[in-house]
């Protein structure tokens, strides 16, 4: 792609097509469709999702079918509850796989509070959180997590901050984040942040040497405003259509393509949109993101 920096690639994330929770949602979707599309619009990878298998020797040759990369996969993490040896191996399994499969990160996503419960389907209001004063022990063990993880299998960690969540909000980003170690890397995401009601160039000025990896996911921000305004669920603003592609939401992504440019950053960025595939059909929606990351590019470059 000739309008990327050297050394940045873009991947597209699989939940155009099917979605990792709501399984109704594009839940018939082969692998192969997703694929093909995929690289039909022109993306260099794709993430892991839902319907993908777990091993090396079906995972490889799906891909290499469409000339895709693995640029990471999710892992749902549980250090805001148990120790890092307890982690360490919960997560063999899956940082074999990406070392693998030659991805250079994996995607820390916190769930340990959500045993026994469905926050998701909460009301906004009653998202997860964890006391300011356990946050610095809770970094600790990310990153003790974090050193093994890139010690013994070459990944970054990357910390992904998720509306409901224990790292929503910009304070509580960075009250994870000032306590941990180089070790512990952050994915930026752009929807994400503006879902929580702040703007992500906050965290690239504070956070930016962490940023290993990066999401570009749009936010509409009418029905954002509807869900905050009924104290919906998460699940509830997916299925409304809350998240969308890169151009047709409300985010000026021109601040995140210029910290790519201007600072050094190598590694993947990924379209990612939560939405129901049978609204948002997704080749034309992940087609036109493409076309809205190209143009972004070009355009901070001078070219037109």
């Amino acid at each position: 792609m000739d309008f990327l920096p050297k050394g940045v690639h873009l991947a597209v994330s699989p939940l155009s097509w099917t979605n990792d929770v709501l399984e109704d949602l594009g839940g018939t979707t082969l692998v192969e469709t997703c694929l093909k599309e995929a690289a039909q619009a022109g993306y260099q990878g794709v993430e892991l999702g839902r319907l993908f298998p777990r091993e090396v020797g079906q995972l490889t040759p799906l891909l290499a079918a469409e000339n895709l990369e693995l640029a990471s996969g999710w892992y749902s993490g549980e250090l805001a509850s148990r120790n890092p040896a307890e982690e360490r191996a919960a997560a063999q399994a899956h940082a074999s796989l990406l070392t693998q499969m030659g991805c250079d990160v994996m995607v820390y996503g916190e769930v340990a509070m959500m045993a026994g419960e469905a926050p998701l389907d909460e009301p906004m209001s009653r998202r997860l959180v964890i006391d300011e004063a356990a946050r610095p022990a809770y970094a600790r063990r990310l990153t003790e997590f974090g050193r093994w993880l890139h010690g013994e299998y070459g990944l970054r960690l990357a910390y992904h901050h998720h509306l409901m969540m224990i790292a929503e909000t910009l304070s509580e980003i960075s009250g994870i984040l000032d306590h941990g170690g180089p070790e512990l890397g952050l994915l930026l995401d752009t929807g994400h942040a503006a879902a929580a009601g702040f703007d992500y160039g906050r965290l690239i000025e504070r956070h930016g040497d962490r940023i290993v990896h990066i999401h570009l996911k749009d936010v509409r921000d009418r029905v954002m405003d509807d869900i905050r305004a009924r104290d919906a669920s998460f699940n509830t603003g997916v299925r409304a259509g809350m998240f969308t592609v890169p151009g047709d939401g409300c985010i000026d992504f021109a601040p995140v393509a210029r910290f790519v440019r201007d600072s050094g950053y190598r590694g993947w960025m990924v379209v990612e949109a939560e939405q129901d595939p049978a609204k948002a059909p997704p080749l034309p929606a992940v087609t036109q993101a493409m076309r809205h990351v190209e143009t972004l590019f070009r355009h901070i470059s001078g070219e037109f």
